[in-house]
């Protein structure tokens, strides 16, 4: 599929999830059977591994440097991740190895004051979880947070939950967070035509639904003032050339180093949201591709190269509204653990 009609594709299931049609599919009907067939048979070998579903407990406070004697209280950040398995850190076995941990200690090495996280993702969730999700993070009434990560969509694509739905969803709990004051940052479907225990011709049915999803997601994202970074990484190239490293021991959820590798992806748009990067960071690079295209064709292009954020910029143009597209630099983030006296907060 072209960027183009992928860029057209996006805008329609967009428009359905805003106007609550329910009719587009991201594969066609008649690949259906096939499709559920080979799922049950990769989700079987998936299974066999035996991964519990239970996740490192990583939530607390981090940045510990800034909290020594002698240097001046800093109110801490407040991270929260919802999503899915990915955002909860399935696969891994402490918790400075989970995506949540690692994006809370970068960010407080970025921001040079503490991070409080707080993860309420949920593995097997889809984008109708986020509602309750949501509600579980607004039920803080006391604490807004200063920013909130995203990373769903795989379950979608393997449950089938029409693509407008899943879209609607995620529209939703975006809009209801913006509204609050938290900055939100998304982390789009990844690419499943690179899981290793799929067959073809399941493969090719999962990348084409799964960039068309994250394409849709962009979309839905930032016209609720949101910002999306493509995960293709996270499931996509550097998977596929080295599968052994970057996926965990059920060949289907992220390593730790493959979850580093999302996390460097994710950090420089957070840190973005927040105001932490020179001004000069924030103007399009000409040389690095960056620069405005009409919303649906920066998500088109999103999807078909992971590491790239888009954001706002223009609230419309001649081919509705515009979205500054990014390339941004990753940074190394390293494994940390939160203080002692917050890890089980």
């Amino acid at each position: 599929m072209t960027r183009m009609s992928r860029a057209r594709v996006a805008r329609r299931i967009a428009a359905g999830a805003a106007y609550g049609g329910g009719g587009i599919g991201l594969a066609g009907a008649a690949a259906v059977g096939l499709l559920l067939a080979e799922a049950r048979m990769a989700r079987r070998h998936v299974n066999g591994f035996g991964v519990p579903a239970h996740v490192p407990h990583a939530n607390g406070r981090y940045g510990r440097a800034y909290d020594a004697p002698g240097t001046p209280a800093a109110e801490p950040l407040y991270l929260v991740l919802l999503g899915d398995s990915t955002a909860a850190g399935q696969g891994v076995h402490r918790s400075g190895q989970t995506p949540g941990a690692l994006l809370a200690s970068g960010l407080a090495a970025v921001a040079e004051r503490p991070v409080v996280l707080r993860n309420v993702a949920l593995p097997g969730a889809r984008s109708d979880d986020l509602d309750r999700q949501v509600a579980l993070v607004m039920g803080d009434s006391d604490r807004v947070p200063d920013v909130c990560v995203i990373i769903v969509g795989a379950n979608d694509v393997t449950h089938r939950l029409p693509p407008t739905r899943s879209v609607r969803h995620l529209s939703s709990a975006v809009r209801r967070l913006r509204t609050v004051g938290a900055e939100v940052v998304v982390g789009t479907c990844p690419d499943l035509g690179t899981i290793e225990p799929v067959p073809q011709p399941l493969r090719w049915l999962a990348r084409r639904a799964s960039r068309q999803l994250a394409a849709a997601q962009t979309i839905g994202t930032v016209e609720q003032g949101g910002r999306t970074v493509s995960l293709g990484d996270l499931l996509g190239p550097e998977f596929e050339a080295n599968p052994r490293e970057l996926f965990g021991p059920d060949h289907y959820h992220p390593s730790a180093e493959g979850y580093a590798t999302a996390a460097m992806a994710v950090l420089p748009s957070i840190c973005a949201a927040l105001g932490l990067w020179p001004a000069e960071e924030e103007r399009p690079d000409v040389t690095r591709r960056e620069g405005f295209l009409p919303v649906a064709r920066a998500a088109a292009e999103a999807a078909s190269e992971a590491g790239t954020e888009v954001a706002a910029a223009m609230p419309t143009g001649p081919r509705g509204p515009w979205a500054l597209l990014k390339r941004r630099r990753r940074r190394r983030v390293p494994e940390a653990e939160p203080s002692e006296t917050q890890a089980s907060a």
